[in-house]
């Protein structure tokens, strides 16, 4: 093992297609219980369907006037409040110099884009919310997030696409590691499902096109893939040193051991066929974390139902872990949240070590014979006393990000 401090998980939080907080969130992967639906708002559209947090959803954060915020920050805001709750911390007793704040996002204010470019187009420049600038620019569910909490230390967003929720946590683990911070409030944000988002995701091949039955839509590893189906989410974790939150007499819900990260450098959108740029990811997670291969009893994949993509990840799988791990995917429930997919697996991870199960894959009956023997976990959870696990989260870019967990 490293001599750097260990990083505890100390808080969870997350608002989902699932419900607004993190036990319907296990709740929902467990039954493996699809929360894809036709949208409203994406009528007429060619993919019509999404998996969005139910309504009505609003949330009591601080005293912050929402309506001035996009989608994403709030959905971050509620997240981060249930994080911190549960991590029992509170803004009015901690050193705010000391609590760091990041949060990954992928695209940002999609919904306030689209909105007051609309407004432009059709009413006029007077029409346009001169709030329009905070409300899109991805920073901002951190710089929120700090702001209702009062955290004045470090405070960034980490863009890697659908690694963005990944990135956001190795870069807290990074901060407790070498002194910068003692609470770090972390995690991901993303609403995307608007009509030219869902529109270009589709347009690149990458959405599911099975409109006649948009709940099974999502099949991740299944032979009848066909692509993901757009999701919005937030998840978020709290992070302390792990003697930090022994001398609060805290037990962490679970161990951050390693991160790694590593780049394709391949294709804008396509993975490495290799699969190269992922398994450096996941051996460096596993070198900073201290253990080998055969430590790691569950893979939560990435798995996002593409079939270029889950094919990559199958073969990385079986070759870095030959002796066959428990692998799932929780998209084939909650659909594809982009910049936050990281962050809510993570959180999956945690609950599995904590809980000893793990959840099926939803919508996906065996995996594809085609691919690599996974030891995939489909229509029922597990139980299994999993000590050790990964998550990974792969992204537009080549951006490939790992990281390993341990039961406390």
């Amino acid at each position: 093992m490293t001599g750097r401090p260990a990083v505890a998980v100390t808080g969870l939080g997350a608002v989902t297609p699932a419900g607004t907080d993190a036990g319907a969130l296990w709740r929902a992967v467990c039954e493996g219980r699809s929360t894809a639906t036709r949208d409203p708002g994406l009528a007429g559209l060619p993919v019509d369907f999404s998996c969005r947090v139910p309504e009505p959803f609003e949330p009591a954060v601080g005293h912050r006037q929402l309506w001035r915020l996009d989608r994403f920050t709030t959905l971050a805001l509620a997240a981060a409040d249930e994080a911190v709750r549960d991590a029992g911390l509170s803004p009015a007793t901690w050193d705010g110099a000391r609590v760091g704040v990041v949060v990954g996002c992928g695209l940002g204010g999609a919904w306030a884009w689209e909105a007051q470019y609309r407004r432009l187009a059709e009413q006029g420049p007077e029409s346009v919310s001169p709030l329009v600038v905070p409300m899109v620019i991805p920073n901002m569910a951190a710089g929120e997030i700090a702001l209702v909490l009062g955290a004045r230390g470090p405070s960034v967003v980490t863009a890697t696409a659908c690694a963005s929720g990944a990135s956001a946590l190795a870069v807290a683990h990074g901060w407790l590691t070498q002194g910068l911070c003692d609470v770090v409030v972390a995690g991901g944000a993303e609403s995307g499902s608007t009509p030219l988002m869902v529109t270009g995701f589709h347009r690149a091949g990458a959405l599911s096109a099975r409109t006649a039955d948009p709940a099974a839509a999502s099949r991740p590893f299944a032979a009848d893939r066909d692509g993901f189906v757009m999701a919005e989410a937030a998840a978020v974790l709290v992070l302390e040193r792990a003697e930090d939150a022994r001398a609060r007499r805290v037990r962490p819900r679970a161990l951050l051991a390693g991160c790694g990260a590593a780049t394709d450098a391949y294709h804008p959108t396509a993975p490495d066929p290799t699969g190269r740029g992922a398994e450096a990811a996941v051996r460096a997670a596993l070198a900073a974390a201290g253990l080998a291969p055969e430590d790691i009893g569950h893979v939560n994949a990435h798995g996002t139902s593409t079939p270029q993509g889950d094919a990559v990840e199958a073969r990385l799988i079986a070759r870095v872990f030959p002796h066959g791990p428990s692998v799932t995917s929780a998209k084939g429930a909650l659909g594809h949240a982009l910049g936050a997919a990281g962050a809510v697996e993570a959180v999956l991870t945690v609950l599995s070590l904590r809980e000893g199960t793990v959840p099926p894959t939803a919508n996906t009956d065996a995996p594809d014979p085609a691919l690599p023997d996974l030891d995939l976990v489909v229509k029922a959870p597990r139980s299994q006393d999993v000590v050790a696990a990964v998550s990974n989260s792969f992204g537009f870019g080549g951006h490939n990000v790992c990281l390993a967990f341990t039961r406390p």
